[in-house]
């Protein structure tokens, strides 16, 4: 199983840095893990795309949408590919840019207390076994090193952004995720 350095990166990873973190207000206070997707253009996979608009580097002349989006600065602390390849752009110890605004619980600011992954797909596209296996995988070391993530702590981001976000959407498998962790 991989593990965490003391930095905040996962080791098994391929890290690319985002410029898109910040500290967190307390770095104590890693309490939520944010499950999310994407895909870039939408629809397609592959491409490099969802790295570079993690990195501010999207070529908006590349297709109509990435107009629309390539001022935005965001970023993730962790994006799972279709073939279970894991990239962190922001160590767990940083403040992602990833919940936008978002509540849990009551609690406003998600990104200053959670962890966020994507994992490379759409609402409505099923998700690869490789993925579900590197998520588990990953989810199980995240609730051993940031003991406040319980499974009552893990939501997706239209749980904590209801009406403004749908992913990680019904095709989503949160019945299977769940089996996977134990």
């Amino acid at each position: 199983m991989p593990e965490i350095c003391s930095e905040g990166w996962l080791k098994k990873a391929e890290r690319i840095c985002s410029p898109n973190a910040g500290d967190r207000p307390d770095e104590g206070d890693i309490s939520l893990l944010v499950i999310h997707n994407i895909s870039l253009p939408p629809g397609q996979f592959g491409g490099g795309y969802i790295q570079q608009f993690f990195t501010n580097t999207l070529p908006c002349e590349a297709h109509p949408y990435f107009s629309e989006i390539g001022h935005l600065q965001v970023s993730a602390h962790l994006l799972i590919e279709r073939s279970g390849h894991m990239i962190q752009f922001v160590p767990f110890t940083k403040r992602a840019w990833h919940a936008g605004v978002s509540q849990f619980e009551g609690r406003e600011n998600c990104n200053d207390f959670s962890i966020g992954i994507e994992l490379e797909g759409t609402d409505d596209s099923p998700f690869t076994p490789q993925q579900y296996a590197a998520l588990a995988d990953v989810t199980k070391l995240l609730m051993r090193y940031y003991p406040q993530i319980t499974p009552e702590r893990i939501a997706g981001h239209s749980d904590i952004a209801p009406g403004r976000k749908t992913d990680p959407g019904p095709a989503f498998d949160w019945a299977l995720f769940r089996q996977l962790l134990g």
